[in-house]
């Protein structure tokens, strides 16, 4: 995490935005305390656009839910 002023901030927004992008977390502060943080943004997760299409490309299992189940339940025990 990096520290720096609100003039040096100003006056490099760009690259601080740059360094975000990376992954690292920048503080801002005036007259030597913190005010504010700029981290990086999650990236929102895609839904997928068809269930049907998604289980298709899915491997076929040779037993069913059910069977592989017990099986790893009987195995433990």
């Amino acid at each position: 995490m990096s520290t720096v002023s609100l003039a040096q901030a100003k006056a490099h927004l760009s690259h601080l935005l740059d360094q975000v992008e990376a992954g690292e977390e920048i503080v801002i502060t005036r007259h030597g305390q913190p005010v504010a943080r700029i981290s990086p943004v999650e990236k929102p997760k895609h839904p997928v656009k068809s269930l049907s299409q998604f289980r298709s490309r899915m491997p076929h299992w040779r037993k069913s839910s059910a069977e592989l189940l017990r099986d790893m339940r009987d195995e433990e025990l």
